[in-house]
């Protein structure tokens, strides 16, 4: 919805989601805005820092479009992996092989010959989709490193309101894998926080309304919890910031320009709704990047 009304362009969403029936609030889109934007920055900083000589790995990347997005700027990594539930991944499969501008882009970025698309897993030389459990370390390192994944390469990982859907226990291990494997790697987590507060509180009501149970909000109690996770597991240096600074940090004229596409009536609902986001990056680096 928010791409349809002008916040951000994404020519491939259309092929992934029907367009909402429904509008939705003002707030939402800016924070959605903010979310791609904030998320985004952060990649093409790691691509550039690499100069594109690293891997992604998006975990719980669900119908994101950031591979083709990557490919048109002339900014795809050496591999860019995505894992989800195996039942998730038929599905973006099905969508990726019914759709040619969808499929194209993978066979003119694919070189050699094994180009392999079965029901549950998608490998070509550039991107590769996995169907795995999360919560399972060694299954998610055994079914990567079958599609090529490589240790040495400076890795970033992206996980969008994924790790809160696991218990802190889980989410620890995953974070403490990734930092024991890779030498030169980089989190990104988009994710809750303050949530003990009267609004948090409401927050996580609501989503247990529709059957939507926050395993690890507890992890999400600050911007001190979420840093303190980082580096207990693993990682060197750890920063979390929520996304009403996001917003604030983000180029002001395209801020104006998207203020412009809606009325927005509840300022402080907003500022208080961006208050429990955040974006938070860990890196671990032994080679100075």
């Amino acid at each position: 919805f928010a791409v349809s009304v002008g916040y951000w362009k994404d020519p491939y969403i259309q092929y992934f989601v029907r367009q909402a029936k429904e509008r939705k609030a003002p707030e939402i889109n800016r924070g959605y805005y903010a979310r791609v934007h904030g998320v985004s920055f952060l990649i093409k900083a790691f691509l550039k820092k690499t100069e594109c000589n690293c891997q992604i790995v998006n975990l719980g990347a669900g119908m994101d479009t950031l591979f083709w997005r990557l490919k048109d700027e002339n900014l795809l990594p050496r591999k860019y992996f995505e894992v989800d539930f195996p039942m998730i991944v038929a599905r973006k499969i099905h969508n990726i092989k019914s759709k040619p501008p969808l499929s194209k882009p993978i066979m003119e970025s694919h070189s050699g010959d094994s180009l392999l698309i079965d029901s549950h897993s998608l490998d070509s030389s550039r991107y590769s989709i996995v169907g795995a459990d999360l919560r399972s370390s060694s299954d998610l390192e055994e079914k990567l490193k079958k599609h090529n994944l490589d240790v040495h390469l400076p890795t970033l990982l992206v996980a969008e309101c994924v790790l809160v859907y696991m218990t802190p226990q889980q989410s620890a291990n995953l974070l403490k894998w990734a930092a024991s494997t890779f030498s030169v790697a980089m989190v990104i987590n988009y994710e809750q926080v303050n949530m003990t507060d009267r609004f948090g509180q409401i927050m996580i009501e609501n989503l247990q309304r529709r059957q939507c149970n926050l395993a690890g909000v507890e992890v999400c109690r600050s911007l001190d919890s979420q840093r303190e996770r980082l580096l207990l597991n693993g990682w060197e240096t750890a920063r979390a910031i929520d996304m009403m600074k996001v917003y604030s940090f983000l180029p002001q004229a395209d801020v104006k320009r998207i203020e412009a596409l809606e009325f927005l009536d509840e300022k402080e609902l907003f500022e208080q709704l961006m208050q429990h986001y955040c974006i938070c990056w860990a890196s671990k680096d032994s080679s100075n990047l």
